[in-house]
C-alpha cells in the first residue's frame, strides 16, 4: 500500500485563474501572433492609440456623399462620423469586417456609444430606433455575421442603463441579388441598391411613425444610407440622421480628422453637445 503524502501546510499548488489566462494568451501568441487590429502594434489586440482615433466628438460629414442629394425629393439628413477612413481606422474596419477580427466589435461599439449619446438630443423627443444598414447576404455568409447589426446591438446594450429611449431594431434587409458595395463606383453603387433595401417583417411593425438613427461602418458615396432611408420612409418612418465609424474623404481633398479650422469641410462648431461642421448643416 502506497503512503498518502499530505500537502505541507501553507503550500497551495493551485494556479490562479488569472495566471492561467496569461499563460494561455502567451501560448496562443506563439502560434498566432497578436497585433492591434488598426496599426499592427504587436502583443495587443487593440491599442490605446487606435482607440484614441475614435474617441473624439462626432462631426458632420454628409457633404462628402453625393448620393445623399438624390433622395427622391426628401431633405438630406445629417450624418455624423468619428474619423476619416484612412490609415489605422480603415485597417481596423477591414480587419473587423473581412479579416475575421470580430472581437473588435466591442471596441468599435464603445466609440459609437459615446457618439450616439452626444447626438441623441438633436434627434428630437420620443424613442429612437437604431437601425443598421443591411449588408448583402453573400457578405454576411462570408463574414459569419451581420457585423453592423452586431455593432448596433452593442451600442444599444451600452446605452440601455441610462438611455432606454434608444432601441436597436433589425428593421431592414436586402432583397434580390444585390452585390456587395465594395469596389463599385458612385453610379454603380446607386444602381446596385436601387429598390433592393426593404423593411423586414419586424420593421414593418415598428417603423411606422418611428424616428430612426441609421448606423453604418463607413460613409463612402452615401448610396447605402440613401437606399436605407428610402426603405424607412416607405415603411412610414422618419430618418433623423445617421452615424458611421468613418467617412471617406473626396478625392483631392484633405482629411478632416485632426485638421485645423481651414480643413476642406469647414470649421467645427460646438452646438448642443455635438461637433457640427460649419456650412454643412442641411436642415
Amino acid at each position: 500500500m502506497s503512503a498518502v503524502v499530505a500537502p505541507r501546510a501553507g503550500c497551495d499548488r493551485r494556479v490562479p485563474p488569472s495566471t492561467l489566462s496569461v499563460l494561455a494568451r502567451d501560448l496562443l501568441g506563439l502560434v498566432l501572433p497578436v497585433a492591434c487590429g488598426g496599426c499592427g502594434l504587436p502583443d495587443v489586440p487593440w491599442c490605446d492609440g487606435c482607440d484614441a482615433l475614435l474617441a473624439g466628438p462626432p462631426w458632420r460629414c454628409e457633404e462628402r456623399a453625393g448620393r445623399l442629394d438624390t433622395l427622391g425629393g426628401a431633405a438630406p439628413f445629417p450624418v455624423w462620423t468619428l474619423t476619416d477612413n484612412l490609415g489605422p481606422a480603415r485597417a481596423a474596419v477591414v480587419a473587423w469586417k473581412d479579416g475575421g477580427r470580430l472581437y473588435l466589435t466591442s471596441h468599435l461599439a464603445r466609440a459609437l456609444t459615446a457618439a450616439a449619446w452626444e447626438v441623441r438630443p438633436v434627434l428630437g423627443p420620443g424613442p429612437v430606433l437604431l437601425v443598421a444598414v443591411p449588408s448583402a447576404a453573400a457578405a454576411r455568409r462570408r463574414r459569419g455575421a451581420w457585423v453592423v447589426d452586431d455593432l448596433a446591438r452593442g451600442v444599444a446594450r451600452a446605452l440601455a442603463p441610462t438611455r432606454r429611449d434608444v432601441l436597436r431594431v433589425p428593421a431592414l434587409r436586402r432583397r434580390g441579388r444585390a452585390r456587395d458595395q465594395v469596389g463599385l463606383g458612385v453610379r454603380d453603387r446607386g444602381r446596385n441598391l436601387e429598390g433592393r433595401v426593404v423593411a423586414t417583417r419586424r420593421g414593418r411593425r415598428t417603423l411606422p411613425g418611428a424616428t430612426v438613427l441609421l448606423l453604418d461602418d463607413v460613409l463612402t458615396t452615401g448610396a447605402s444610407l440613401a437606399a436605407s432611408a428610402a426603405a424607412v420612409r416607405a415603411a412610414g418612418g422618419r430618418v433623423a440622421g445617421a452615424l458611421t465609424l468613418a467617412s471617406t474623404p473626396a478625392p483631392g481633398t484633405s482629411s478632416v480628422a485632426g485638421a485645423d479650422s481651414s480643413g476642406s469641410s469647414g470649421a467645427r462648431v460646438r452646438r448642443s453637445g455635438v461637433d457640427w461642421v460649419a456650412g454643412a448643416s442641411r436642415g
